[in-house]
């Protein structure tokens, strides 16, 4: 999927909406996904000749969004390889020449400390020139292709995540630390007690690993949510990472690795689900921040009980961001559904679910309708109601 501007593509939202509620509602079945995609593509068609081409990009990353399995998904996804350049992904190129910008800073310092300089003049230099050339180079690996909005996040977490991990696993190899328990007691130690360099030159090669990673998996095809749902996965799980470590009692370099790989293990546990979950950007949000709350509020517990070992002062929050995490995803699993036209979920006058019926609140949903005249078939557009939804369970 291809990023839009958020409000170009809340304008194309509100137009076709109101275009649903301007059309004479007609005797129809109920709505279809394939209809409802198909009123979309018809409606991103009349803009595109109208001359708002914008929000005709709009509504085809919308339809290639919530709508990726009909045949109406074919001919968006057409119509966005044949834009002009520059009319899509823009939300994209802006957030990866924002980020490289700040990264090429980053690089600035980075480097003179990997380097061991002393004197400040390196780092001026680098950040004199940091900025700048991080700036062209987004620029001009923007320019090079379009990039949507989960296209550019690869990238641009890419090269976060990968300067956390080189940190890390510097640091838990103590790469270029000295060995004092091999010192001789008489002559002492040999060599030169490197590790700080070599913290910075480990976040630089990570950081560029990632950056490197990043640019081969953004050639793929990749939706806002997916791109999402796999970074706050990294997250989540360095977070349980560390509380497991510290659960098993682990400390310094065996604590930092477990909080690493408990981070790799979410961020390749959702890589692998995420496709599969198909969560939109603002379910995956709210479901994180539905963890956080958890998070927080155990650690609210922890202050008002204070207790006496680590152990349980980690295991309460630890269990209330589950917790969340499972609340926000309950709460929120018909969210996506109730975003998609004629989606069905919770929009029926009745609804059949698992054998219990429950009453709804119908939304009006763009249908295309088959209609005789003079002898000719046609298709009109129209608004419809769900008065009746119904799902099963394979047995």
């Amino acid at each position: 999927m291809r990023g839009a501007i958020p409000g170009v593509r809340a304008a194309a939202l509100v137009a076709l909406a109101l275009l649903c509620l301007v059309v004479p509602g007609r005797a129809a079945g109920q709505a279809t996904r394939a209809d409802s995609a198909a009123v979309i593509l018809e409606t991103a068609r009349r803009f595109e000749s109208g001359g708002r081409g914008d929000v005709a990009t709009a509504l085809y990353e919308y339809l290639l969004e919530r709508f990726g399995d009909t045949a109406a998904a074919v001919e968006a996804r057409r119509m966005l390889a044949v834009a002009p350049a520059g009319r899509s992904g823009r939300g994209g190129r802006v957030e990866l020449q924002v980020w490289s910008t700040l990264y090429g800073l980053w690089l600035g310092v980075a480097v003179p400390a990997a380097l061991g300089a002393d004197g400040p003049e390196p780092y001026g230099v680098g950040l004199l020139l940091g900025g700048p050339l991080g700036f062209l180079t987004g620029a001009g690996l923007a320019r090079s292709r379009e990039f949507s909005d989960g296209q550019a996040r690869a990238i641009t977490f890419g090269g976060t995540w990968g300067t956390w991990q080189g940190y890390g696993w510097a640091d838990v190899s103590d790469w270029g630390e000295i060995d004092y328990d091999s010192c001789d007691p008489l002559t002492g130690c040999s060599g030169e007690n490197r590790s700080t360099e070599r913290r910075f030159a480990g976040m630089v090669a990570g950081g560029l690993a990632g950056i490197a990673a990043g640019v081969a998996l953004s050639r793929r095809d990749i939706p806002a949510g997916v791109a999402t749902t796999v970074n706050f996965g990294a997250l989540w799980g360095t977070w349980f990472g560390l509380a497991g470590g510290i659960l098993l009692d682990a400390e310094d370099d065996n604590l930092l690795m477990a909080t690493l790989l408990g981070g790799d293990a979410g961020l390749v546990g959702t890589a692998l689900l995420a496709p599969r979950w198909n969560l939109s950007r603002n379910r995956a949000r709210l479901i994180s921040i539905a963890g956080v709350i958890g998070g927080l509020g155990g650690a609210g517990i922890d202050l008002i009980v204070q207790p006496e070992d680590k152990e349980t002062a980690v295991a309460i929050p630890l269990a209330t961001s589950v917790a969340g995490l499972l609340i926000g995803t309950l709460t929120t699993r018909n969210y996506d559904a109730r975003a998609i036209p004629g989606g069905g979920a919770g929009e029926a006058l009745l609804e059949l679910r698992d054998g219990r019926l429950s009453l709804g609140s119908p939304m009006p949903a763009p249908v295309l309708v088959p209609i005789e005249r003079s002898g000719r078939r046609s298709r009109e557009l129209a608004a419809g109601l769900t008065l009746f939804h119904a799902r099963f369970q394979e047995p």
